[in-house]
């Protein structure tokens, strides 16, 4: 058991980051003696303050653009860099050098996640840094400044829980982990958002959750976060007397959430401009898509507010006389986000795709779908035998002939949920599937912390895994399956059948290994070998070994390649050595792949290739 005398939770947010702490040696049982730290960052040039949240923003000033001292920190002197609040309100007018969205880009196969490449729009005199090193400097801030406020408690001496999407594939939960150690971070787990919100609603309710769900809820939690839709189902059931949590399923990587949200209500802006004679360019519009945030987490922050001002600044030298001002309106972010991003559907509908361009520009790989109603369906629709197929789930009462996977209560994360009417917009479209299918209402789990849910969560939990409160049970949220290419003669035209062969079965708990299954690999000596990966929230049954010789479209998703590299020492350089593969699920979290050659004691790490596709 862990002397560590604070459980810290670091919400590594999109857009906001926060830390909050359980003081272990002051809490019993479920009564917790938790905080929050105030974090000390730069609000303007030379000026501190401490602010619950720090904005997951990093700008980059021109050598002469600042004084002396004005980035000067308590812990710190003179520094290159500015993230926090500082960072968002000067980014905002000067945005070629604020690089924001940092995690989005963590988890974008399509790049190189360690070069420097954000900001993306850069021109080529600005210095640039990568995702991961943009990850580092948030954690490295709130590791500075928890040390600064709590110099007889040093960070690196305490439990630490960092959360992520619970869609993050195993690359970039591994790339999190090495921005953490990056950063400082010596005991460190990871743990998915969703549970941290729902550990953080049980930790608010003060042991009275119990009386709020009972068993044979399903608990559905709908988490929209600045660059992520994360939606998870969690099960309550008995065992021994005593009502335990099992997470049963989550959705896909879904790029969508503040961050789109943001350039919707700017284009919607730009277009009252351009109505009114005023035609913003690329540079302003990215200004106003900054600018369109700040009013946005004004208006749903605030209700008494129903007008919020723009500023865009002019690139010319007259700054003030050219600068753009308009508004945006509570109407307009209402009827803007209501049926742009939550319109009401029926439970068949599915996300719309269309044909890309052969050419596009480097960015994020957003959701081509904004509507996240249609998500949930989806989402629910390919969840609806989840529970027919878990041990100690099976009893749990489903409506026959049910389409989707019936929740029975909601649990919501994220600050656009500060809106009634998309909280209303939601429980009313989920409400209405169910009554079309006989089964009861949806309730509203109420109490959630919207801002601070996640990391209040992640500490709570680190304090749950000492043995104290309630946890929630699932391991690995997908089965992982390795590509077995079949040895045939060639054939134009005709591709070799693909196998699918299961190394890592859903459900694996942290600190757990998968046997090695029987079937061997060829891999070549002193090269790197690649594999095709594939992941499945579906295929529940799946053991290590199972070899699929077909799947639908729903049931495997490709994920990032994987490769390998033996050394050639005391072999041939060429020769194919047989190699079994053995998965490991680590203490923090992460999905580990080791080749084991034959008659060998040695291991070599199958590491994820994060480099990108250089034609992507």
């Amino acid at each position: 058991m862990s002397d560590a005398r604070f459980a810290i939770g670091i919400d590594l947010g999109t857009t906001h980051c926060a830390l909050s702490y359980v003081d272990t040696t002051a809490s019993d049982g479920e009564k917790t003696a938790q905080g929050v730290l105030p974090i000390a960052q730069l609000t303007g040039p030379g000026a501190i303050d401490n602010l619950d949240l720090l904005p997951s923003f990093l700008y980059l000033p021109h050598p002469d653009e600042l004084a002396s001292g004005d980035l000067y920190l308590p812990w710190t002197g003179q520094r290159e860099f500015a993230v926090g609040e500082f960072a968002r309100s000067r980014g905002a007018a000067t945005p070629i050098r604020l690089v924001s969205s940092a995690k989005s880009w963590l988890c974008h196969p399509g790049v190189d996640r360690r070069a420097a490449i954000l900001p993306n729009d850069a021109p080529p005199e600005v210095a640039r840094v990568s995702p991961l090193e943009s990850s580092v400097r948030y954690l490295t801030h709130l590791r500075e400044a928890w040390d600064h406020a709590h110099p007889d408690a040093p960070f690196s001496q305490q439990d630490i829980t960092v959360t992520i999407p619970a869609s993050f594939d195993p690359a970039a939960r591994e790339l999190t982990a090495e921005a953490a150690e990056a950063a400082g971070y010596g005991r460190m787990t990871l743990l998915e958002e969703p549970q941290a919100a729902l550990y953080s609603w049980i930790q608010k309710s003060g042991g009275q959750w119990r009386k709020q769900v009972k068993v044979g809820d399903i608990i559905l939690v709908v988490d929209v976060g600045g660059g992520t839709t994360d939606l998870s189902l969690i099960a309550v059931v008995e065992r021994e007397g005593n009502l335990e949590l099992h997470r049963v399923a989550v959705g896909e990587h879904i790029l969508l959430g503040g961050d789109n949200m943001d350039l919707a209500l700017a284009h919607v802006v730009a277009r009252k401009l351009a109505a009114q004679g005023t035609q913003a360019d690329a540079w302003q519009l990215r200004a106003l898509t900054y600018a369109c945030r700040s009013a946005k987490e004004t208006l749903l922050s605030d209700p008494s507010t129903d007008i919020v001002p723009l500023v865009v600044p002019s690139r010319g030298s007259k700054l003030i006389g050219g600068s753009i001002r308009t508004e945006l309106t509570r109407a307009e972010l209402t009827q803007t986000i209501l049926e742009g991003f939550f319109p009401q559907v029926d439970s068949a509908a599915r996300p719309v795709s269309r044909a890309r361009a052969g050419l596009t520009q480097l960015g994020l790989p957003y959701a081509q779908d904004a509507g996240i109603t249609r998500h949930l369906a989806a989402f629910l629709g390919r969840q609806v035998g989840a529970l027919a197929e878990l041990e100690g789930l099976r009893d749990i009462a489903t409506t026959e002939g049910a389409t989707f996977l019936h929740p029975t209560a909601v649990l919501f994360n994220g600050g656009v949920f500060k809106s009634p009417l998309l909280v209303e917009r939601i429980m009313g479209t989920l409400n209405g599937w169910l009554s079309a299918e006989g089964a009861p209402q949806a309730r509203l789990l109420e109490g959630a912390d919207l801002d601070l849910a996640v990391a209040r969560g992640a500490a709570y939990y680190g304090y749950v895994r000492r043995g104290q409160g309630v946890r929630i049970r699932g391991g690995t949220a997908r089965a992982y399956y390795i590509a077995i290419e079949s040895a045939m003669p060639a054939v134009p035209g005709l591709e070799p059948p693909v196998q699918a062969l299961c190394v890592a079965p859903f459900g694996m708990e942290e600190g757990t290994d998968a046997e090695l299954p029987a079937q061997e690999f060829g891999l070549v000596v002193g090269e790197p070998v690649h594999f095709r990966f594939f992941g499945s929230s579906v295929r529940r049954q799946d053991q290590v070994g199972t070899l699929l010789d077909f799947w639908g479209p729903e049931e495997l998703q490709e994920l990032e390649e994987i490769q390998a590299t033996l050394p050639s020492a005391g072999r041939t350089a060429g020769e194919v050595v047989p190699v079994k593969l053995h998965a490991r699920v680590t203490e923090a979290g992460t999905l580990e792949l080791e080749a084991v050659p034959r008659g060998t004691d040695e291991r070599w790490k199958v590491e994820f290739d994060v480099r990108g596709n250089a034609n992507a």
